[in-house]
């Protein structure tokens, strides 16, 4: 009888072990694909979340997975953000505070984008178009609700604004003054035009 309550009690515990090292791994390779210099492997990931290789290997099955996870984990906030601003606020208000959201995010992360660009990532190209999706919707919002241009096709406006917000939030010069005027500049482009204003009288 007590073999078996020793052997009860020892699962749960095992099984905190691991989700606790897992966290620890998923955070470590977070931490190195926002290092440029960083070598990504599965014992630099092992070393610095303080596990065993094995260890991060039983867990995620690879290198690979592990990136993805840990991708795709930083990615799915972002599009929660998104939708919660839709609700919250007017379409205007709301793309404008997610571009600034979005710039900050590629601003800390945009080191990572090499280490991972050829690798097979399902659950991150999922959260990439995801975040690509709730984007045109805001936009979308916006241009019903009149209150950016629509002689711009939406999907252009998109790419529009993600090319430009990569941009600047890779830019060596990039500070929370050189954000709010790409912001300022961008919100001031797309707002709609008039009969009689400088675009469509040159």
């Amino acid at each position: 009888m007590e073999d078996a309550f020793q052997m009860s009690t020892a699962h749960p515990r095992l099984r905190a072990d691991a989700v606790r090292n897992r966290q620890r791994a998923l955070e470590a390779t977070k931490e190195l694909l926002t290092d440029p210099n960083a070598v990504i492997t599965v014992e630099a990931i092992a070393a610095k979340a303080g596990v065993g290789a094995a260890t991060v290997v039983r867990a995620f099955g690879g290198k690979d997975a592990l990136i993805d996870a840990a991708v795709s984990g930083l990615l799915t906030p972002l599009v929660q953000r998104a939708r919660d601003l839709l609700s919250d606020l007017r379409p205007d208000e709301a793309l404008r505070t997610f571009l600034g959201d979005l710039l900050a995010f590629q601003a800390a992360h945009h080191t990572m984008n090499p280490q991972v660009e050829a690798l097979d990532l399902p659950a991150t190209e999922a959260a990439q178009e995801a975040v690509q999706q709730v984007l045109l919707e805001m936009i979308t919002h916006a241009r019903d609700a009149g209150t950016i241009r629509t002689d711009l096709d939406a999907t252009v406006t998109m790419t529009l604004i993600g090319e430009c917000t990569y941009a600047i939030a890779r830019s060596r010069a990039n500070s929370s003054e050189l954000a709010a005027s790409y912001l300022t500049v961008l919100m001031g482009g797309l707002r709609p035009q008039t009969p009689g204003t400088p675009s469509e009288t040159r």
